[in-house]
């Protein structure tokens, strides 16, 4: 009988930086290779989204590279994360966040699992996420998530609205995707 070992933080934030994006997922480590045109996506929306947040004193606007430790134990990175201002006391943690961001944002790649997208965008919205943008560049569209159950599709020539979440915040999705 084999036994699985049972991976912590600690092991996470051991993983090497490498350009791959790691998460802590029932034990396990998983590793999402990112593309490049996954990446430049994933920029055109943090220069956006963070020039918009900075003007308007929103809050912060993270990277991939970001942690957040979520209550069923797991630490999930989304590509682009949004986390209104007051929602962090004194100075930026060093570590992982605790709780969910308010805008998750996943950029699809071709390697997926649409199974393992839905369990982390229901993980993200348990844990308070109010807003889940998932943007899918091979059917240039996304899709808003409030709930598992409310959700909306957004073609190409419709924009990303940042609703409550993000106030004031809209861009057209086709400006996103480029001509990627």
């Amino acid at each position: 009988m084999s036994t699985k070992e049972i991976l912590t933080e600690t092991d996470l934030l051991r993983e090497p930086r490498d350009g791959r994006k790691h998460e802590l997922v029932d034990g396990r480590i998983v590793v999402s290779p990112a593309g490049y045109r996954h990446g430049r996506i994933a920029v055109r929306l943090v220069r956006r989204l963070d020039q918009h947040a900075t003007d308007h004193q929103l809050g912060d606007v993270l990277d991939s590279s970001t942690g957040f430790r979520l209550p069923g134990g797991n630490v999930r990175s989304p590509d682009v994360a949004f986390v209104a201002a007051g929602r962090v006391a004194g100075r930026a943690p060093l570590g992982f966040f605790d709780g969910a961001p308010d805008l998750a944002v996943e950029v699809l790649s071709p390697e997926d699992d649409p199974r393992a997208v839905l369990d982390k965008i229901g993980e993200y919205l348990k844990a308070g996420a109010r807003l889940v943008w998932v943007i899918d560049p091979n059917q240039r569209s996304a899709a808003v998530y409030r709930s598992l159950t409310d959700v909306r599709r957004l073609t190409e020539s419709d924009a990303l609205d940042g609703e409550d979440v993000a106030p004031g915040f809209s861009c057209p999705l086709r400006d996103v995707l480029g001509n990627d």
